[in-house]
């Protein structure tokens, strides 16, 4: 297909390239493969690959290779900034061979934002946010030194300094456009476009912009305008009928969608919502929705854009004219939604009725083990006793307070990350929940740690003006800062006292919190167990303080005969607070200095050059080693893998927190070990996110998820496995080290859903640098498959009917995988024998999970980066 000529319209002055609304394989393409259609179509006559990527569009042919040149890439600074320390050892290595550094650069629009570092040190004080942003740059400093040097070295890098919010939460009230305006060369319009280096990027899919989660690796391909190639997937229809409940919140309606669609096994697939009840979702419903997309393992989440949307975009102060563009592109292109419009061709369908959502929680580790709030109390019970086999809970009393830890208190209660602080009939909610406690001399239980830390100002600036946030205050929900802090594993200290009380009772401590992620050992080391629930249901739980407590039938305090049906707010109520605040111009006042830091901040900017100083830093940044050695021939190709080890068995739904934990080091971990040998006090340790841009900390990191469950360790919990033959437990880094001295090839075994949760890059260079070949599994989740693949290691999937338990490891056995020397290709296959320990061989069809010609390209340069180079060279020299 060659590329449609472009027009202009004429009342707005821009050219656009047109999309064939004729031709009835358009009218019936889902809206969100529409915009890549159009960015495969706008470089169809000059790539090859772009055009064949249209007819695989227009064709619905699944699996088909798309190309897709994303118009700007966001990145967290837990994946961005490893990735600059990436993009500058690239720099490096061309200077080594005689090229320009400069010649590495970004050639797309690229926004950093630091909201991963922020901690809650301090909390349920007026001065919480200012001690915790102090303290977080005062611990990140050379890592954010190494991003205001990054700053000025790479043209198109825009960071956004601490202390200003969630980076979803930011993309969707202002950096995303829905539609894009170039004036250069002409004035052109397109849809805006991009790629996150987070699982939650499809938050942005709730306004209808075309954007969804790589690992860092694929978005530093992005950001040099490598196309991100992705084989065609699935489409499903949601469809949305009926309108939610009274009591019912966007949070019970999300952890719904996450079971439901979990259950129908969306994975890798686009989700696309339509039908008769969308019009009752607001925008920020729907962000809500789109932002769990990660959790029930769809690419995108997509809502088509209508007049909800370009509503929102006048309500969060968006230029009218700019508005105006929106719409009128979006209905030129056939890209606008209305209630009236045929339904689109969907390889499924998938019916929500609203009016059958339920107040609800989701744990004790899951996103999607939702359950019904008047079943919950029970179903932690039996969560409780199984884990502990106790049949009467556990206490300690806490210091010289007077007042006894039990077992199921609720330690940490936390409003935070971007799902549900972005959405402004949750958090008014909450705050008259709070304002109906606070005039009933309700109060969080003295064990409970509150903390509110919202994905953006606006939300702490709407709640003030509401005068919510005073309640919310008395009752210990300051705002403890802007950033993901709790949902990302830096919950911080509980008080010393509740510490102490905890490890000498062996106390079975809980977490409540208004986040996306409550993963095993993900929120704090003292948690056993973590619920996912709506702002509201968070201070309401912190009252209880405790998941013993049935808070739909009984009183929130003991002493006082009042529950939580008696604070609950009408949705009227809600509606009242929320009249007043409503203002675009806030919006424009909270965002006017969004790319402006700090005196400290600004103080940590350095002279620019174009290579970095490697030595300058001690303890954070270090020059990866992805670059090194890389000779400018091919290598051999990939061979088959004999005598190999199971460095660790996993069972389903490994995380990516299991692989390359976020939170705490621990001081008897390998990598806490190495920060003490390097002369690291454990109070400056920071987190494991913290650490990633310094390899040999986080290869140490690796499979250190205290919570681990490796089979070989047979039901012993924690970051070990044994070294065979001898069988001595050893931590997975050490076995790995030694198995390297032996030159032992490793594997992982694991179950379905391998991966699944944040797009951690570290999850897979971890397993590269401790010498593992190739991860078996039943199933991938999709990020991280292609994290896999990109960085060397080869997927592979056990057949339908075979189990990961079935298989029966217990590390005694060598393994060998044949077929790989054949030579890959999407969907080629292998074999995997397994040598058992007694002298017999069992022999299984292995499928290789790689999806397109470009991945078996990228395995056969031995990764990405080394493709990356080696494409340098050939262009420069």
């Amino acid at each position: 297909m060659s590329q449609l000529p472009r027009h202009t319209i004429e009342t707005l002055g821009y050219e656009y390239t047109p999309m064939p609304i004729n031709d009835p394989r358009y009218l019936r393409l889902p809206y969100c493969l529409r915009p890549l259609l159009e960015n495969a179509l706008r470089r169809a006559d000059t790539d090859q690959a772009a055009a064949q990527g249209a007819e695989s569009i227009l064709d619905r042919e699944l699996g088909g290779s798309v190309p897709f040149w994303p118009s700007r890439v966001l990145l967290q600074e837990g994946l961005g900034i490893p990735l600059l320390t990436d993009l500058t050892a690239f720099r490096d290595a061309a200077a080594a061979q005689g090229f320009d550094p400069n010649a590495v650069d970004t050639a797309v629009q690229t926004d950093l934002i630091i909201d991963h570092s922020l901690r809650v040190d301090s909390w349920a004080n007026p001065t919480a946010r200012a001690v915790n942003e102090r303290m977080e740059l005062r611990r990140n400093r050379e890592r954010f030194a190494f991003v205001r040097w990054a700053q000025g070295a790479y043209k198109k890098l825009r960071v956004v300094p601490p202390g200003k919010g969630i980076m979803h939460q930011i993309n969707l009230e202002r950096l995303a456009t829905v539609v894009g305006r170039s004036d250069d060369p002409t004035p052109f319009l397109s849809p805006d476009t991009l790629v996150g280096t987070d699982s939650h990027t499809p938050m942005i899919n709730g306004i209808g912009v075309v954007g969804w989660g790589v690992g860092g690796i694929e978005a530093e391909g992005a950001m040099l305008d490598n196309p991100v190639v992705f084989a065609l997937p699935k489409v499903t229809g949601v469809e949305i009928v009926g309108r939610l409940p009274e009591g019912a919140t966007a949070t019970d309606l999300v952890l719904t969608i996450t079971e439901t669609l979990r259950a129908q096994d969306v994975v890798g697939q686009f989700v696309e919502f339509y039908g008769p009840g969308l019009t009752g979702l607001t925008v920020a419903d729907r962000a809500t929705i789109a932002n769990m997309a990660p959790e029930y393992g769809a690419t995108m989440a997509y809502f088509p854009v209508d007049e909800r949307t370009v509503d929102y975009l006048r309500t969060t102060g968006r230029d009218p004219a700019h508005v105006d563009h929106v719409e009128t592109y979006m209905r030129q292109q056939g890209m606008w939604f209305t209630d009236d419009a045929s339904v689109p061709d969907y390889n499924d369908v998938i019916r929500i009725d609203l009016a059958q959502v339920l107040p609800c929680i989701a744990g004790p580790r899951n996103p999607e083990q939702r359950i019904d709030l008047v079943s919950a109390a029970a179903r932690f019970h039996e969560h409780w006793a199984a884990t502990t086999g106790r049949q009467t809970p556990q206490s300690a009393i806490a210091g010289t307070s007077g007042f006894s830890v039990q077992d199921g208190a609720i330690l940490i209660a936390a409003i935070t990350s971007c799902t549900n602080t972005s959405n402004p009939v949750g958090m008014a909610t909450a705050g008259l929940v709070a304002r109906k406690a606070r005039l009933a001399g309700l109060a969080p239980k003295p064990w409970v740690k509150t903390s509110f830390t919202p994905g953006s100002r606006i939300v702490a600036e709407q709640l003030k003006k509401t005068g919510l946030l005073d309640d919310l205050n008395a009752l210990g929900f300051q705002v403890a800062g802007f950033g993901c802090a709790t949902c990302n594993g830096n919950s911080g200290d509980l008080a010393p006292e509740i510490t102490d009380a905890v490890i000498a009772g062996e106390i079975f401590g809980t977490a409540v919190l208004s986040g996306n992620r409550n993963f095993a050992g993900r929120i704090h080391p003292h948690v056993n167990a973590s619920y996912l629930a709506s702002p509201a249901l968070v201070v309401a739980y912190a009252i209880a303080g405790s998941m013993f407590t049935d808070i739909t039938t009984e009183p929130l305090d003991s002493t006082r005969d009042i529950y939580l049906r008696d604070l609950w707010p009408t949705s009227e109520e809600v509606a009242a607070v929320l009249a007043t605040a409503s203002d675009p111009d806030e919006f424009v006042r909270s965002y006017e200095d969004l790319f402006e830091g700090s005196e400290e901040w600004n103080a940590l900017a350095g002279d620019p050059t174009p290579t970095f100083d490697w030595d300058q830093i001690s303890n954070y940044i270090r020059r990866p080693p992805w670059f090194e050695d890389v000779a400018t021939e091919l290598p051999a190709p990939p061979q088959d893998i004999d005598g190999a080890r199971a460095l660790v068995v996993l069972g389903d739904s490994v995380t990516t927190d299991d692989i390359s934990p976020s939170g705490a080091i621990h001081p008897e971990s390998p990598a806490g070990r190495y920060l003490q040998d390097r002369g690291v006090e454990r109070k400056d340790f920071n987190s494991y996110v913290s650490r990633r841009a310094d390899h040999v900390v986080a290869q140490r990191a690796t499979f250190a998820n205290r919570r681990l469950k490796n089979a070989i360790m047979q039901g012993h919990d924690g970051p070990f496995t044994k070294v065979f033959p001898e069988g001595q437990t050893a931590d997975v880094y050490d076995a790995a080290m030694t198995y390297r001295r032996r030159e032992v090839p490793l594997l992982v075994f694991a179950g379905r859903n391998y991966g699944c949760g944040s797009s951690r890059d570290w999850a897979a260079k971890g397993p590269n640098l401790l010498g593992v070949k190739a991860i078996v599994a039943g199933s991938f989740e999709r990020i991280h498959r292609a994290n896999l693949v990109r960085m060397n290691l080869i997927p592979l999937q056990l057949p339908a009917g075979t189990d990961i338990d079935s298989l029966k490891l217990d590390g005694t056995e060598t393994f060998d995988v044949h077929g790989i020397s054949d030579g890959l290709a999407p969907d080629a296959t292998a074999t995997l024998s397994i040598h058992r320990a007694d002298g017999t061989t069992e022999t299984i069809d292995l499928r290789i999970r790689i999806e397109t010609d470009k991945e078996v390209d990228c395995l056969r340069h031995g990764g990405v980066l080394p493709a990356i180079m080696r494409e340098f060279v050939g262009v420069h020299a």
